[in-house]
């Protein structure tokens, strides 16, 4: 359920709708869950949030599922709506289509709640690129790449709203995106932080020296 004191005014229609996937269950991680680790003084959830609301990203919906009472905890007092997958076992997908099932953006950037590396202006920079495109192609698809790899997060425009919702894939939209090449626009990122995420204790170890 949306959190009651979250719910949409109704008053505008954001650009971007933000979904933030929260739900995992961190079992390459061992005993933890990585989203509750400490970062920079915050948790790693917390940081992340707070860089999506500093790019100016209008709607923010995050997603929960394992471990739902302590993520909410950790982003209170932040301005984010809310709402829980109780099918988040399943995967991935299932949390994509539970947030775009609230969103009211013209387009939805999915993005990964441990990518906690990407900068407010590196996401403000994919939504700018969403705003830009979408004026020439309303079904476009927004991929950020790093010399010449591709990263998260995608944005996609909010045409896609029932192909994803029908979407059986269970890990994500990589198939839909690969079947729709004439709809994608390349967004070149100053970083590699569209790279990284936390999927085994290394790799927090490593972001953290």
């Amino acid at each position: 359920m949306v959190s009651p004191k979250l719910r949409y005014s109704g008053i505008f229609t954001p650009m971007v709708t933000a979904i933030l996937l929260a739900a995992g269950s961190s079992k390459r991680m061992g005993a933890c869950n990585k989203l509750l680790l400490p970062w920079q003084g915050k948790t790693v959830l917390s940081s992340t949030t707070e860089r999506l609301l500093a790019a100016g990203i209008e709607e923010i919906i995050l997603v929960t599922g394992h471990e739902a009472p302590a993520i909410e905890a950790t982003v209170a007092n932040l301005p984010v709506y809310i709402i829980h997958n109780p099918h988040h076992a399943t995967g991935m997908t299932s949390s994509i289509q539970a947030g775009i099932r609230i969103a009211h953006g013209q387009g939805y950037i999915i993005c990964l709640a441990d990518m906690v590396l990407i900068t407010p202006a590196e996401y403000r920079l994919l939504a700018t690129a969403f705003e830009e495109k979408y004026s020439t192609d309303p079904q476009c698809i927004i991929i950020p790449e790093y010399q010449g790899q591709k990263g998260n997060p995608v944005v996609f425009s909010a045409s896609w709203r029932e192909a994803i919702l029908q979407h059986s894939e269970e890990e994500g939209c990589r198939t839909l995106v690969r079947s729709h090449p004439e709809h994608h626009f390349y967004v070149p990122m100053p970083t590699g932080h569209i790279l990284k995420d936390i999927d085994f204790p290394e790799d927090y170890q490593t972001m953290i020296r």
